[in-house]
């Protein structure tokens, strides 16, 4: 199974579609030494979001690298953010900007093709199905779509990121008070800033699935590296950073789901 799922019981349903760290071992070859190190994953998410049971929530979680197949990409590889740094369905690229591939090793329309078929595809099927499930049980649902990146990263964006970059398709994946609720929390944060709808406003999965008029509504929550883990190799979860952010997201989690209740409360 290139992916695992948990079904929970809570309308909550959390992805983290680049948390894998596996490359297949007939394609290792073709990466430069460097890939193999995968230095651009979501690092140590599922420690991070230990409190996902004891929300109920379902968790949908990939085995393979975004190096192989990015999960948060539309299946036509149209770029996410037009007139900035991309990387692709099948990354060619590091974040830094620096080939992944050895020369003339890069994946064929063909490869591309192929993984989509064994890994996107059956991930998304997974996490439409269980949309629509958590939907018929409850009427509504939430999905929450987990990341997080090293704080400066000149080739994607200037400067330093603010350390929670909450997206919401600028508005259309999610209502409007269900945002409101997650960047309360935020306010109330010391020392822990910011930005709705900024350089991140999500991506494939949270436009793509985020249908309010379908009373599904979805947010991501791109995250610093830096607030739970050291951000450069060897990639370490610092428990004692995580143990300051860890409620802070419980409770943005919390109110997101609250504020989705309530808009279908009877």
């Amino acid at each position: 199974m290139s992916f695992t799922l948990h079904c929970g019981s809570a309308p909550l349903l959390v992805s983290m579609p680049h948390i894998g760290t596996h490359i297949p071992a007939d394609l290792r070859a073709s990466y430069v030494p460097r890939a193999l190190a995968v230095e651009d994953t979501d690092w140590h998410l599922a420690q991070l979001y230990a409190a996902l049971p004891s929300l109920g929530a379902s968790v949908i979680q990939p085995v393979v690298s975004r190096y192989v197949i990015d999960l948060n990409r539309p299946p036509d590889d149209t770029p996410m953010y037009p007139g900035a740094s991309n990387t692709e369905l099948c990354p060619t690229r590091f974040f830094t900007g620096d080939a992944l591939y050895q020369a003339g090793c890069e994946p064929s329309a063909e490869e591309v093709q192929r993984r989509k078929a064994l890994y996107w595809q059956p991930y998304h099927a997974a996490l439409q199905q269980e949309l629509e499930r958590l939907r018929s049980v409850h009427g509504y649902a939430l999905l929450w779509d987990a990341h997080s990146i090293r704080s400066a990263i000149p080739w994607l964006f200037e400067g330093t990121l603010p350390a929670l970059n909450i997206g919401t398709a600028s508005g259309a994946s999610a209502h409007a008070s269900i945002t409101a609720a997650v960047e309360r929390i935020c306010l109330g944060a010391s020392g822990v800033s910011h930005v709705v709808n900024g350089r991140f406003k999500g991506g494939f999965i949270t436009r793509n699935y985020g249908r309010p008029s379908e009373n599904i509504h979805a947010v991501q929550l791109e995250m610093c590296q830096n607030l739970y883990m050291q951000e450069h190799a060897p990639f370490g979860y610092d428990a004692t950073l995580a143990a300051c952010i860890q409620p802070q997201l419980h409770a943005m989690l919390g109110a997101a789901m609250a504020a989705c209740g309530a808009l279908y409360a009877a």
